[in-house]
């Protein structure tokens, strides 16, 4: 880590993840995720993965997102959902006021997020091949994602 700060927090900066499917935190944690249409909530959320390493060995394999989609939460951080670099990409994600990362998910075989629900604290995202994903906004590793 340079200046202290993880791969995911510098690749944010410009708004960019690793290309691969997986939820994605600043302080560096990652891991894979799966989804699964036969399940309520619609993602498994997998065992950690590491980030620099995935880096080192496919260095070109980032993409950067773009917002289509936004739902202000109470207290001021944001439910942003879109596209990555790809047409298949798609991303959805929890960000402070000013776009700093909480949180983010990225798929690559989705398509873009156009949508976002919430219900109490579980946000449902969909994207425009119909995938819908239900996640815990505030403990997207361990929530149930039920409303």
């Amino acid at each position: 880590m340079r200046h202290g700060r993880s791969t995911i927090e510098r690749l944010w900066q410009e708004y960019g993840l690793p290309a691969a499917d997986g939820l994605y935190f600043p302080d560096g944690r990652a891991f894979e995720v799966l989804v699964t249409p036969e399940e309520p909530t619609g993602l498994r959320v997998g065992g950690a993965f590491d980030v620099d390493q995935f880096l080192s060995e496919e260095p070109d394999l980032i993409s950067h997102v773009d917002g289509l989609t936004a739902h202000e939460l109470p207290g001021g951080d944001v439910l942003w959902a879109g596209e990555g670099s790809h047409g298949s990409d798609g991303f959805f994600g929890r960000v402070t006021p000013g776009r700093g990362l909480v949180w983010a998910v990225f798929l690559e075989e989705v398509n873009p997020f156009g949508t976002i629900a919430l219900s109490a604290r579980a946000g449902t995202f969909t994207s425009t091949l119909g995938v819908s994903i239900t996640i815990d906004i505030d403990d997207p590793v361990c929530g149930e994602g039920r409303p």
